[in-house]
């Protein structure tokens, strides 16, 4: 059982108690590799922080200048609870994260008024979130088709609605044509490079060699929309290597294969009735045994 905003979310049950998403989702698949969480989550900080309204908002209403670690931890959780927790626990957290949500507003440095529920702040927060997970995955773990792409956004709609997401995307083009048009408020800002040095100084995971750390960090800019790099001006020093490149590629193949019995994903297969190992078995035996899921589990889970 893990805890999030002083909840306990219980993953493992009740038995039987449906997701917003499925074993068969591209959600799942997703987000049971660190990997993938690690640099799309990196990803989706930099591209919010792009923005100065969610920047101040960050660093001015959060813990996240002197505690980044426990903060971004706290984020994963609770997207972890939005893709693998019973409904019933994940709409608990998102009503509890919207209602913390709606305290925080201020001024940016430049004067602008904000508030973190604004319809544009809230609709690229989800945005940055689908795109860095998603990019992440298929570029450092294993290829994604346009299809898979599609199922994801399409699955992301019912928690993104929740968290009062009013513009969703579809596809690609639709985060594109989204950032496209926020691009003009984009800024550098020295708040950006002091995050990416805490990426990579180790701090979050500290059992990993720091080049793997700095390799992290780098994969996470890779992984910007260039007009976003160019704005938050991160240059050659943020380049990622060939070297550096096939290590996480490495790491990413062996955590998608690699079962962590005790976390959320697994637990969550439990819950449904599947092996805790189910995600990480090849394409083909997980068709089989979803061929032989009960037909209530499977109603379940798609509800």
């Amino acid at each position: 059982m893990d805890s999030y905003l002083g909840w306990k979310i219980d993953f493992a049950g009740p038995p039987g108690a449906p997701a917003f998403t499925g074993p068969d989702s591209v959600h799942w698949r997703v987000f049971k590799n660190p990997v993938a969480l690690g640099i799309g989550g990196v990803a989706a900080v930099l591209l919010e922080f792009a923005d100065a309204r969610i920047r101040s908002g960050v660093w001015d209403h959060s813990i996240f200048k002197t505690d980044p670690i426990g903060r971004s931890r706290r984020t994963g959780m609770a997207a972890m609870v939005g893709v693998y927790a019973p409904q019933a626990a994940a709409r608990r957290v998102i009503a509890g994260v919207t209602r913390m949500h709606a305290r925080v507003e201020g001024r940016t440095p430049g004067g602008e008024a904000y508030k973190a529920l604004d319809a544009d702040l809230l609709d690229w927060v989800s945005a940055t979130a689908g795109y860095g997970f998603l990019t992440a995955y298929d570029r450092f773990v294993a290829p994604l088709s346009v299809d898979d792409k599609r199922r994801y956004y399409a699955e992301s709609v019912a928690v993104a609605r929740l968290y009062g997401v009013q513009t969703t995307l579809a596809s690609d083009a639709d985060f594109m044509a989204m950032m496209e048009t926020l691009s003009p408020r984009f800024e550098p800002h020295p708040i950006v490079g002091e995050f990416l040095a805490i990426i990579e100084s180790g701090k979050g995971a500290p059992g990993l060699p720091k080049a793997v750390h700095r390799a992290l960090a780098k994969a996470s800019v890779s992984i910007l929309p260039t007009i976003v790099r160019e704005k938050l001006q991160l240059g050659r020093d943020y380049d990622l290597g060939a070297i550096e490149r096939g290590v996480l590629r490495t790491l990413g193949a062996l955590a998608d294969r690699i079962p962590v019995t005790n976390g959320p994903p697994a637990q969550a297969c439990r819950r449904l009735g599947l092996p805790g190992d189910f995600l990480y078995r090849s394409p083909a035996a997980q068709k089989r045994m979803l061929e032989s899921w009960t037909a209530p589990a499977r109603a379940g889970a798609a509800t």
